[in-house]
């Protein structure tokens, strides 16, 4: 008989006490970021030393924390990305998500092994897609919101042992 993985909870964290209290509530698992370089920038309260304080938080509970770098990069954010990412490196988060090829190649850079998940922002909708940014180091991919079940199925398949990660509404 095939052994099914437990689907992880996995909460959005706009702060700190948002952290907590999804991980108080059931999250298996949170994401967040500071606002230059995450995408949701409008309802994202956190800074390196919060992103610090809830990693420990989450670890000690048992739980994990995902940090967004999703940003789809300008130049502007070039000369401050290296040492974002260094600091990144000694929180120790449990994965990184991206979208941008750029940042990757920065983050691998900086922390060649930093796990990475990828972002949802970076639209993988199709079996191709997720073999070449499963090449690319990727552990997880985040797939498009608007997939179907079958189209998510199909993926999956040509994923292989990289896991898929979907939104569920």
């Amino acid at each position: 008989m095939k052994k099914i993985k437990k689907p992880e909870l996995l909460a959005p964290a706009g702060n700190l006490e948002k952290l907590k209290t999804a991980l108080a509530t059931g999250a298996d698992a949170v994401y967040c970021g500071v606002p230059d370089f995450s995408l949701r920038t409008r309802i994202n309260d956190f800074s390196l030393a919060d992103i610090k304080r809830g990693v420990d938080y989450a670890h000690a509970a048992g739980k994990k924390v995902y940090v967004t770098l999703n940003i789809i990069a300008r130049d502007s954010h070039w000369p401050r990305l290296k040492e974002h990412v260094k600091k990144l490196k000694i929180i120790a988060p449990d994965a990184l998500f991206l979208a941008d090829p750029g940042v990757l190649e920065t983050v691998k850079s900086v922390w060649p092994q930093a796990p990475l998940s990828l972002s949802t922002q970076a639209n993988c909708t199709n079996g191709a897609a997720a073999k070449f940014w499963a090449r690319q180091g990727y552990a997880r991919l985040i797939l498009s919101r608007e997939l179907s079940l079958k189209e998510i199925a199909a993926i999956k398949k040509k994923a292989g042992r990289t896991e898929i990660e979907v939104f569920v509404h």
